[in-house]
């Protein structure tokens, strides 16, 4: 059978099950998933010439070759994934890919919305939303704690930074008319024991408040803080964990971020969401795939992608919860990681849109667990495929059995060309 008259056989078995296959592939197409700049790059930024990442918690395994090597080469690799990828888009900015070429380099506290004019020009041409990031790591003033070091000159820079961050994004949200989504995150924390958890708690508690003392309307900028279980060089202590974020999203009416990859191995991730949405107004999602440790490794469709998508359907909240993809994989084709973890994250909201959420409901409210059950196994042979190849007809990109060929034919093209 061709792609039509499998999806044709496919849209009559989903009917069975009272799900509408074309109503789905179309709500599919309107939730925008926020693409993360720094895959193309290995987070390296662009703040002067051969910036690589350097110290902060984070690292990226591999050297493949194609990195891009300026502002313009990263805007052509992600202008070829949005034409791989099936869906709607935004794009999620660090501060370090600030655009210099017509400007005096400044350090991060003195950024202004002038060195990312260029970025928010070629996003409005491009019909792509910014979100963005203050980069608090990566920097010689970041090599120990940062908002809530105990030197103030440290402190205030990164609070300084932070601020200027936050202008930035309104200025972003105000142009687009869509609000940008501002996140915080460091990587503050220590290797051993600390003797002093709560005093470096209480200076970023402190920081934070100074941070968001000025009052941005949401419209424009909508502020997220990020936790995280530990880090490479925090393995014993991370000031800025769950609990503390949680509360100060809570008490401070923020969005809280959560961060697939920032908690322990063995924890239900997507088991956090329906809690948190109970006191949080909004959150951030950063998907990514931790392999024993938060190594960011490229997002596939595996169980707790489909689990973290199928929680997002069932809270009937997807328009509290802001979708961003968070890895680096530098040891394989970067286009091709990008558009694998983009399509596995459209994948993972494919399948739980197709699920017959109200019956599965209806059963458990009855008690009829064994009914529920066997439901939930029926839908793992229900012909899924189909609807994912019609998906990405309808959007006007590759099938999973062309993605290969036409990375592989950009690699020759473009990326085999960088030395």
């Amino acid at each position: 059978m061709n792609t039509k008259e499998r999806y044709d056989d496919a849209r009559e078995q989903y009917a069975s099950l009272g799900v509408d296959t074309d109503r789905v592939i179309e709500r599919l197409r309107s939730i925008p998933l926020s693409l993360h700049c720094w895959q193309g790059d290995d987070v390296g930024g662009f703040e002067k010439a051969g910036a690589v990442l350097n110290g902060g918690g984070i690292q990226v395994t591999g050297n493949y070759p194609g990195k891009a090597r300026s502002i313009a080469e990263l805007r052509q690799d992600i202008e070829k994934v949005f034409t791989l990828t099936p869906g709607s888009y935004r794009l999620n900015l660090h501060a370090s890919y600030a655009d210099f070429s017509d400007t005096k380099p400044v350090d991060r506290d003195a950024l202004e919305p002038a060195h990312f004019k260029s970025w928010l020009t070629w996003a409005k041409a491009k019909k792509i939303p910014l979100d963005f990031n203050a980069t608090i790591f990566s920097h010689p003033k970041a090599n120990g704690m940062t908002l809530a070091s105990k030197d103030k000159g440290i402190r205030d820079f990164w609070i300084e930074h932070t601020k200027r961050c936050r202008t930035i994004g309104a200025y972003f949200g105000k142009e687009q008319g869509s609000p940008c989504i501002h996140n915080i995150w460091i990587a503050d924390g220590m290797k051993d024991i600390p003797a002093d958890r709560q005093g470096y708690r209480k200076i970023l508690l402190q920081s934070l408040d100074d941070i968001l003392s000025q009052k941005i309307p949401t419209e424009y900028l909508k502020d997220s803080v990020e936790s995280k279980v530990f880090g490479i060089g925090t393995e014993s202590y991370v000031v800025g964990s769950h609990e503390f974020y949680m509360g100060y999203a809570m008490s401070r009416n923020c969005l809280l971020t959560i961060d697939m990859g920032h908690y322990h191995p063995t924890e239900n991730v997507s088991d956090k969401l329906s809690s948190v949405l109970l006191f949080v107004p909004e959150i951030l999602l950063h998907l990514s795939r931790g392999v024993r440790w938060d190594s960011d490794h490229v997002i596939v469709f595996n169980d707790d992608m489909r689990m973290m998508a199928e929680e997002i359907i069932r809270t009937g909240k997807l328009d509290k919860i802001h979708i961003g993809t968070d890895y680096f994989d530098g040891s394989i084709n970067r286009i091709g990681a990008w558009v694998l973890g983009s399509r596995a994250t459209e994948k993972a909201f494919l399948y739980a849109l197709l699920e017959p959420v109200t019956q599965l409901i209806k059963y458990e409210d009855e008690g009829n667990y064994f009914a529920r059950l066997a439901l939930n196994e029926q839908l793992k042979t229900m012909p899924y495929g189909a609807v994912w190849d019609r998906y990405c007809e309808v959007c006007g990109v590759p099938s999973d059995t062309e993605i290969c060929k036409a990375v592989d034919e950009y690699e020759r093209e473009v990326t085999s060309k960088r030395s």
